[in-house]
């Protein structure tokens, strides 16, 4: 019997932490809005403003500056109404921008599917210490899912701190300087349903590479010659394809906690779902941090990379070819035989895995398992990168069985093969208990990735959909169990 020790830390969603948003509700109401605004005299403009700043700056780091951004977004209904944005008083452009902004409680309805990962900073710890940054999969209303953080500090005992989080949130500054490859963009264009023949239009007309402004611009000069709105929202929708690429920078005035990664493109309106970090180390010793992660638009599913180095600039693109589909993408910790390596789970399943030499185009995916056991006959995925050890890759899988019960398992891949599975436990090595099966989703238990520390394996998992808890395991007794079990034809 494997022993695993389920850690009495719990993390809760926590609906106090808000993020300010912009807030539009279609162009002739926001119209009304401005011109009921603009109608108040400055006396009467303060009076309401003042208030709103006092209370509202003990919620947000700086208010003014969202206001400020969120009145200027208004700038071409200002023009469509003939008033002079920029003659407006600084007063004035806050109010406006006041009318235009909501809070967003990002983490009201839950907190949950876990990753670590080392923090760059390991520095004034003792022996048997280790500081690691998590991510969450954080939900608000309307179940839209975002990326937050937190540090957590591991004690010589594997006791684990997770730190509390900071008073404030902050959404990143967006910057969209990618240039694009004409062929990668229209294959991943050619699978989202937009009309073929925009598609066809719009690649003849740019160079092999490209930048956004230029992209925009042909849309822009194309949409003025349709009269047809549903034809028009063709072009939109390969500019919203163009959004997914973007790089986010966040103040390094800002606590980890402090900030969130929300949907931006539209490609993710509905969310962004289950990043799972990994640690990467280049050939040359250094490291990167990737994930990959889900993004969601109500329909469409598309797999996509985030990449940084110090978890205040972060760059984000799709990913391509017939392996990135569906979800559960996880990229191994290292190149193997000289290429990337990835776990994916494309037919929704079965996990898959496959190489390449480009980080972010993935073919030719193999069968790596199937469901075997009882309480894997849904599907089986992946739980997060693999860990390399000495014995293999250990990987933590999920399980779908009766009554669509979540559980965890875990494999051990060959390490310079790991198409090749060397074990895989008969049994799971999670299963939710009657204080983890009730929540959002019921009878779920899921991880996105797991770290050793001590010679233990421990492992953050989500708790039905809400929130998230931690479980130990002895990292030589699963590699003993690994042997034992074996594998079974």
């Amino acid at each position: 019997m494997l022993a695993i020790e389920r850690k009495p830390v719990r993390v809760n969603p926590d609906s106090k932490r808000v993020i300010a948003r912009f807030f539009f509700n279609g162009n002739e109401r926001a119209k009304e809005v401005i011109e009921r605004v603009i109608k108040v005299d400055e006396e009467t403009a303060f009076g309401i403003l003042s208030p709103l700043l006092q209370e509202y700056s003990k919620r947000h780091r700086n208010i003014t500056r969202v206001l400020n951004r969120h009145a200027s977004k208004l700038k071409p209904l200002f023009e469509e109404l003939g008033i002079d944005f920029d003659a407006l008083t600084v007063y004035r452009k806050l109010l406006i921008g006041s009318y235009f902004t909501h809070e967003y409680s990002i983490e009201s309805a839950a907190f949950f599917n876990p990753s670590i990962v080392n923090d760059p900073d390991q520095s004034e710890l003792t022996e048997g210490e280790r500081r690691v940054i998590m991510s969450f999969r954080a939900v608000g209303e309307g179940h839209i899912s975002s990326i937050t953080f937190r540090r957590a500090l591991i004690d010589k005992n594997n006791n684990i701190t997770v730190l509390p989080a900071g008073n404030y949130i902050d959404e990143a500054e967006i910057v969209r300087n990618a240039v694009y490859n004409k062929k990668l963009f229209f294959d991943r264009a050619a699978i989202t349903q937009i009309d073929i023949n925009v598609l066809h239009e719009l690649e003849s007309k740019l160079d092999h590479h490209f930048e956004y402004a230029n992209l925009r611009r042909i849309i822009s000069d194309s949409q003025r010659l349709q009269e047809s709105d549903m034809k028009k929202l063709e072009y939109d929708k390969v500019l919203w394809l163009a959004d997914s690429y973007y790089e986010i920078i966040f103040s390094l005035d800002t606590d980890i906690s402090d900030r969130v990664i929300f949907p931006i493109s539209e490609y993710e309106r509905k969310g962004i779902e289950d990043a799972r970090f990994v640690e990467f180390k280049n050939e040359d010793g250094s490291s990167v941090y990737y994930a990959t992660y889900t993004a969601y638009d109500g329909s469409l599913i598309m797999p996509k990379l985030l990449q940084t180095n110090d978890f205040y600039n972060f760059k984000i693109m799709p990913l391509y070819g017939d392996g990135a589909q569906n979800k559960n993408l996880a990229l191994f910790p290292r190149k193997i035989n000289g290429k990337y390596a990835m776990i994916s789970r494309i037919d929704g399943w079965n996990n898959y895995i496959m190489y390449s030499d480009k980080i972010n185009i993935w073919e030719k995916p193999m069968l790596l398992q199937r469901p075997k056991f009882a309480w894997e006959f849904v599907q089986i995925g992946n739980c997060g990168s693999p860990i390399e050890t000495e014995h293999g890759w250990i990987v933590i899988t999920h399980g779908v069985g009766p009554m669509r019960r979540y559980v965890l398992g875990a494999s051990l891949l060959k390490l310079d093969d790991p198409q090749v599975e060397i074990g895989r436990l008969k049994e799971p090595l999670l299963i939710p208990n009657s204080d983890e099966r009730e929540g959002y989703v019921p009878n779920v238990i899921y991880s996105c990735g797991s770290i050793i520390n001590n010679n233990k394996l421990i492992i953050p998992y989500g708790l039905s959909d809400y929130s998230t808890s931690f479980a130990e395991v002895d990292l030589d007794a699963l590699i003993a169990k690994f042997k034992e079990d074996g594998i079974d034809d």
